[in-house]
């Protein structure tokens, strides 16, 4: 068998190139689904936890966020954070103990807290905090989305290797149409975040542009 020497990005790259790839497609309602934009993971200069691929994916998420409320459409925030005693962690807790780890993210710290330059509507938005990697496990979303009649899943944020993956798994598993806006995704080094896009791509989302995602959104009509 020959092996490639082809890096992350590269494989990735022929994937996107390759325009014959069969799409899972844009379905009739979607949700957003933005994966943990706190201050842990987004503010590089703060805290050694966190990363940027795409200066611009605050902004891109922004837009996203703005289009899929005007159209009526669920817009779902998630945040990772546990109790000072780390009893709601689970063996996830026991993997490490410093200060910077995930496990160590405390409710109501700075670090927990969602960025301030997302724009969340507090009236309108789904915050919820998770526990785990996927925003699926354990928590309500599913069945919100049966309610709101969601057949789309739209997913940002971070990591691509880790909690975003990590969603797009669980969404598809549920057979939701899922699609990543590739500038909207974020990981610490892209090696990690072009191998798990490029697989990703391959198997469980439409990995597209964020104008592909901004203009599908601009155009969208809900169906009767």
């Amino acid at each position: 068998m020959e092996r490639s020497n082809k890096t992350a990005r590269e494989l990735f790259e022929a994937v996107k190139a390759d325009t014959g790839r069969r799409r899972f497609g844009f379905g009739r309602k979607p949700a957003l689904v933005n994966v943990d934009f706190q201050n842990a993971y987004t503010r590089p200069a703060e805290f050694v936890t966190a990363y940027e691929t795409d200066p611009h994916q605050i902004d891109y998420v922004n837009q996203l966020a703005r289009l899929f409320r005007s159209h009526r459409c669920p817009v779902v925030w998630t945040y990772v954070a546990y109790l000072d005693s780390g009893e709601d962690c689970g063996v996830w807790g026991t993997r490490t103990d410093t200060p910077d780890s995930l496990q160590n993210i405390k409710s109501g710290s700075r670090r927990a807290a969602l960025d301030d330059r997302c724009e969340i509507d507090r009236s309108h938005d789904i915050v919820i905090n998770k526990r785990m990697a996927s925003a699926f496990f354990e928590t309500n979303l599913a069945s919100l989305f049966t309610f709101h009649g969601v057949d789309t899943v739209i997913v940002t944020g971070g990591s691509t290797s880790g909690c975003v993956r990590a969603t797009v798994v669980d969404s598809l598993s549920r057979s939701y149409r899922t699609i990543v806006p590739e500038e909207c995704v974020a990981d610490k080094h892209e090696s990690p975040h072009f191998a798990n896009l490029y697989d990703m791509a391959l198997k469980y989302a439409d990995v597209l542009p964020v104008t592909e995602v901004l203009a599908w959104m601009e155009s969208y009509r809900p169906a009767n």
